[in-house]
This record gives C-alpha cells, sequence and structure tokens, in this order.
C-alpha cells in the first residue's frame, strides 16, 4: 500500500516540475524579447585631418645651474643671500675672513714698488754709462785714451742694459704675483657666476670651508627660464621623431595648462633594459612658472595627413595599443553590431581606423559598456548622429 502511493507521488510532482521550468524558460525569453532599449552616446565616422603624435612621458630640468664652491679653505665671515632670493652674475653671496690675504696682498704691492725703484736705477746706471761711452769715443779721436779704455767703456754700457733688463723682467714677475694676489684675495668674496635663483643655501657665518673642509657646496643656483625636458619614448617610435618637432606636455602640478618645446636631441642608442629611447626639448619658461624636477606627460608632433578616417577613443573596447586591434559597436537602425577595426595613428581624443568601419557610420561613444551584439539602443539627441 505504501509502494503504490509513493509511485502516485512521483507521477504528480515530475509533471509539476516539467511545468515549473517550461514557464520559467518563457518568462526568461519573454524578458529577453522585452529587454529596454538602452540608452546611449553616438557620432558619425568621417574623414579629417590627422595629427600624428608620439607619446612621451619625463621630466624637466633646468637648462643652466651651476653649485658655487669656494675656492680656497677659510672661515665664513659673512653670508648674504638666503634660498629663493634672485641674483644677478657677480652678487656677493658670501665672505671669508681675509685678513691674511690682505697681509700678503701689501707684500706683493711693496715688492711691485721695490721692483720699479730697481728699474730707475738701473736705467739711471745705463744713461751714465752710455754718456761715458760716448765721451771715451770722443777722446779716443783725440789720442788721449787707449783702446782698453774704450773696451772697458763699451762692457760698462753693455753690462748696464743687461741691468735694466733684468730689473724690467723683476717688476714684471712682481707685478704678476700681485695680480694673482688680487685674484686670490678678490675670490674671498663669493659671487654668483650666473643670473638665476638660489635654490640652495648650505653654509653659515663661522664655517670652515675649502679644501680643508672638503670644498662643499655653498650654493646652488638655478636659473628657471631655459628648462630642459628628458623624455623616453618607446624605440619603435625612433623613426618618426626628429630634432625641431613640437613636443605638447602637461603636469598635475599645474591642471588645466598645457606647454610646448622644441626637440634638441635623440640618443643616438636605445636602453637595452626598456628598449626605450631618450629625447631632450628646450622649453622656454620665461614665465618661471614651471620647475626644475617637475614630472611631465607630452606628445611629440610627428606629422600630419589629410582625409583620415578617425573613431573617438572612448568609442573603442578592449583595446590593445600593441597589436593596434579593439571593438566598436556600430548603430544599425534601432540595434548596435559589435564590430572588430584595426587601429592606427592615436592622437589626444581620436584613433584612426584603418579597417572594420566606413565613412557615414555610426559608432557608440558612450554607454557601450553593458551592450550586447544585437542589442536595442535609443541614441541620445545632440551626440553627433
Amino acid at each position: 500500500m505504501l509502494g503504490r502511493r509513493s509511485a502516485w507521488l512521483v507521477f504528480l510532482v515530475i509533471p509539476g516540475v516539467l511545468a515549473l521550468g517550461c514557464s520559467r524558460e518563457k518568462s526568461a525569453a519573454a524578458a529577453r524579447a522585452g529587454k529596454p532599449a538602452v540608452a546611449v552616446e553616438a557620432v558619425r565616422i568621417v574623414q579629417s585631418d590627422a595629427i600624428e603624435e608620439v607619446d612621451v612621458v619625463g621630466s624637466l630640468s633646468a637648462k643652466f645651474q651651476t653649485d658655487v664652491k669656494p675656492e680656497f679653505a677659510g672661515t665664513v665671515t659673512d653670508v648674504y643671500v638666503t634660498e629663493w632670493v634672485k641674483v644677478q652674475k657677480g652678487t656677493p653671496l658670501a665672505q671669508l675672513d681675509r685678513r691674511e690675504l690682505e697681509s700678503m696682498l701689501r707684500k706683493t704691492e711693496a715688492a711691485v714698488e721695490a721692483a720699479k725703484a730697481n728699474v730707475l736705477q738701473a736705467q739711471v746706471a745705463r744713461n751714465r754709462s752710455e754718456r761715458e761711452y760716448e765721451r771715451v769715443l770722443k777722446l779716443k779721436e783725440a789720442g788721449l785714451v787707449t783702446e782698453q779704455n774704450v773696451d772697458d767703456a763699451t762692457t760698462e754700457k753693455e753690462a748696464s742694459a743687461a741691468r735694466v733688463s733684468a730689473a724690467e723682467a723683476q717688476l714684471k714677475a712682481s707685478q704678476d704675483d700681485c695680480r694673482q694676489m688680487e685674484t686670490h684675495f678678490s675670490k674671498a668674496l663669493v659671487r654668483s657666476p650666473m643670473n638665476g635663483v638660489v635654490s640652495l643655501r648650505n653654509v653659515n657665518v663661522g664655517d670652515l670651508v675649502g679644501d680643508v673642509a672638503g670644498n662643499k657646496v655653498l650654493f646652488h643656483i638655478v636659473d628657471n627660464r631655459l628648462l630642459d625636458l628628458t623624455v623616453t619614448a618607446p624605440s619603435k617610435e625612433m623613426g618618426k621623431v626628429r630634432v625641431g618637432q613640437t613636443l605638447t606636455f602637461s603636469t598635475d602640478a599645474i591642471p588645466g595648462k598645457t606647454f610646448t618645446g622644441k626637440v634638441t636631441f635623440i640618443n643616438p642608442t636605445v636602453n637595452e633594459a626598456d628598449r626605450s629611447i631618450k629625447i631632450v626639448a628646450e622649453v622656454r619658461n620665461d614665465s618661471e612658472e614651471l620647475k626644475s624636477g617637475l614630472f611631465v606627460k607630452g606628445r611629440i608632433v610627428t606629422g600630419e595627413r589629410a582625409g583620415v578616417l578617425q573613431v573617438p577613443r572612448t568609442a573603442l573596447l578592449s583595446w590593445d595599443m600593441i597589436e593596434k586591434k579593439a571593438d566598436v559597436f556600430v548603430v544599425q537602425g534601432e540595434k548596435v553590431e559589435r564590430r572588430a577595426i584595426r587601429t592606427g595613428a592615436v592622437s589626444v581624443d581620436l584613433a584612426e581606423a584603418v579597417s572594420g568601419v566606413a565613412s557615414g557610420e555610426t559608432v557608440v561613444t558612450r554607454g557601450g559598456f553593458n551592450l550586447k551584439d544585437g542589442d536595442t539602443v535609443v541614441v541620445a539627441q545632440g551626440s553627433g548622429r
């Protein structure tokens, strides 16, 4: 009796389960059939001029900068500038103790005066010997002196001339020593070697600087009016980059602004670690808004072509920039078709469509993240269709 009841139960349950499964499938199909249209934005593809660019990243550095060091050992007696101060070439920065140098300078000046006196004495002796020589010659003509007297006068005259030459040479050497000491004395006042801004002050009054203290850097001066932008680019782009091309860039430190520079140098070798090339561009920075050390992202304009088919970068799905392939949703009436395309040159907002789409077709630019091939869409008004 129990076995019969179980059999009847199975007989009744199985049809119910099957009926429930069929009902669910019908509901899902009905739901799919009634899926609401997806609101998207789309644009019509047209041919336009394409600017070819190479993406680069790098950092800025001052083209002209210098470390100021003392040229001899000494104790700092005065410091005249601090950090962030603008200086001109020749502006005093610091003073070293020069009392010993002053004493040595006075000695060399005294040596110059003594050498001048020696020259005057030698010249007086030479003039006297020349007069004596002329007198002896006249006496010889009168037969009042011997040939020996003439020889002695001649020798004295030549010796006097030699003493004058020696005295003048000694004077020149003394003057050179004096000028050298004056230069040494002047270097006790440390001056700026260029126009710029003091970015580092590394000295205080009382510090011992120079050879004894390791010749440390006293000041670092930077001229930010002309910057070098050193960037890297993939080596595959090496053939496109030329000296003189324009480089546009931006930095997160100054949002919303774009700056430009000119390519001045391309490294002839490729970095073996990442297969990149180093490029240097010169950037005018008269306003000094940009600073040395900033990280930037930019593009080098390498060429321009007319009549190129381009799609917005926002329309690209599963974009492989290395293989240059992506997918787009093409609007066909009220439905969309997912289509594979080949990409080419890339600019800021657009990518070249080498194949896969045609001029006049419309592609989805916004709202395509949840679309599927064949879905119904509603294109928003004013989206460019």
